[in-house]
């Protein structure tokens, strides 16, 4: 059991006045490759099954709540929906080459569990682990150290029927889907992760209800979220003991996004820590710690659901973790409005509102601020040093267009993942314990409720012939690799 004193920043005011964009910062300004960081350090690239997959009625697996949701109308932008998404269900070896081609060291991928367990728990669906077997076959067929997630936001849709992450069965429907998947897989897989994102698991999927199952019940979503610590953790001990390898290495992936107040009064510096509370610190504390921030407390009695979140279980489940996967995309520019709803991303907080961000954004509206990525695994490091990090998300999205060369010059997502390496650079020079990096997206594909308008990919996919492209993003990073 991992046992610390607790976050060292919390309660710390983080303004950062508006100003131009903050880079990362290194001594002679150095030209940073692969090879500046040491032997080991693990470069690659993530998907998401539904993101990517499509088969999504072949082979035996059933409806996700992503199925569902993304074919209710007016749930998506434009109504698209995963049905085929990046096809990679059958063009995974092509797409396997491609990574080979970029020189990656590993693929972060997610495992559908419909695929896996059709009716959610119960019989193993053979066809569905073959999939996996051929995919991660031919990852290693090619040097590449295949990483499998658990759980990327597609619960069976056999099981939102009997109430989903909000029934306290769904611990144990977890642990059982956990165990098959380790049983069939661990052979060819060390690298496991629970859960992606937990935080949008339960807040975007049950209190603001932009994301599956479309859900806006605040309280239901700290209930979620609890469920979700006691799965994490029960699975984490029943995978210890099930197809167990010398080599394995089990944790968990969370969005570990900083708060900061937008400006410098009392009443936005609370909302940030209110934001801070809800958003990171919930899961970094019930992850690394087994317990929930006092402030989270709080916020579970605004809603009355203190009666129905056992504490007491997390503590006597919680398991220690091999490496905590961390996403990073922004800062959450937190502003206070005396007429917000404590509703949504966030509830129970009073008053906070996103704020602006300052610099130039994303296509998704973010900002792009690789100092708050130093700043966070610094935190993290600080908070749990010898629990190493792996950076397993970090991208853009931009406005890709086809020159008429047939190339996708996207000179501006070169610079975002320039700088954010940079920014893991200086987190790891300032003593992070930080051990590898993985760019989002290996593959443009449905980007759940924004469908398919935005692209984080470094490959284009052509989504009405499904032609697969390597932008001058993927160039960059294959050079970076290699130089």
């Amino acid at each position: 059991m991992h046992v610390c004193g607790g976050d060292p920043t919390v309660g710390r005011r983080h303004w950062v006045p508006r100003g131009p964009r903050q880079r990362g910062s290194r001594e002679g300004n150095m030209e940073l490759t692969a090879q500046s960081f040491p032997d080991g350090f693990i470069w690659g690239a993530a998907t998401a099954s539904y993101q990517v997959e499509g088969a999504v009625d072949e082979d035996g697996r059933t409806w996700s709540i992503w199925d569902t949701f993304s074919h209710t109308p007016g749930a998506t932008s434009e109504g698209d929906n995963g049905d085929v998404a990046a096809d990679h269900y059958h063009r995974y070896e092509e797409d396997v080459q491609l990574m080979a081609d970029m020189g990656i060291d590993a693929y972060r991928f997610s495992i559908s569990w419909s695929r896996i367990l059709p009716d959610g728990v119960g019989a193993v669906n053979a066809d569905g682990v073959a999939f996996y077997r051929r995919l991660c076959k031919a990852l290693i067929a090619k040097g590449i150290r295949p990483m499998a997630t658990l759980y990327h936001w597609d619960l069976p849709q056999v099981l939102q029927d009997r109430g989903g992450w909000a029934n306290p069965d769904s611990a144990d429907w977890f642990v059982e889907y956990a165990m098959a998947a380790k049983q069939a897989l661990g052979d060819l897989i060390q690298v496991w992760a629970t859960f992606n994102e937990p935080h949008c698991v339960a807040f975007d999927g049950h209190s603001s209800g932009r994301h599956a199952p479309g859900i806006t019940d605040p309280g239901m979503a700290y209930v979620v979220a609890h469920h979700l610590m006691l799965a994490h953790h029960r699975a984490i001990a029943a995978m210890r003991e099930t197809n167990a390898h010398e080599d394995d290495r089990l944790g968990i992936v969370l969005n570990l996004t900083p708060a900061w107040p937008d400006d410098p009064s009392d009443e936005a510096a609370a909302a940030a820590r209110g934001v801070d509370a809800i958003h990171s610190r919930l899961f970094a504390a019930a992850v690394l710690d087994g317990r929930y921030p006092s402030l989270v407390m709080e916020y579970m009695e605004t809603f009355g659901v203190e009666d129905r979140i056992d504490v007491d279980a997390l503590a006597d489940a919680v398991e220690t973790i091999d490496y905590l996967g961390v996403n990073y995309y922004n800062i959450n520019h937190i502003a206070y409005d005396s007429d917000a709803e404590m509703i949504g991303l966030w509830p129970g907080v009073e008053g906070a509102v996103l704020a602006t961000p300052p610099g130039h954004l994303t296509e998704m509206g973010w900002g792009v601020e690789p100092v708050g990525l130093t700043w966070m695994l610094n935190r993290i490091t600080r908070w749990a040093p010898d629990v190493p990090l792996l950076i397993m998300e970090n991208g853009a999205a931009y406005p890709d267009v086809v020159s008429d060369d047939g190339q996708i010059h996207d000179d501006m997502r070169i610079e975002y993942l320039r700088e954010h390496i940079s920014a893991v650079w200086d987190a790891r020079a300032e003593g992070a314990n930080v051990r590898g990096y993985f760019a989002w997206s290996l593959l443009d594909n449905f980007e759940w409720a924004r469908g398919y308008e935005k692209r984080f990919g470094l490959i284009r996919v052509d989504y009405d012939t499904l032609e697969r492209t390597p932008k001058d993003s993927a160039h960059w990073y294959r050079e970076f690799l290699s130089s």
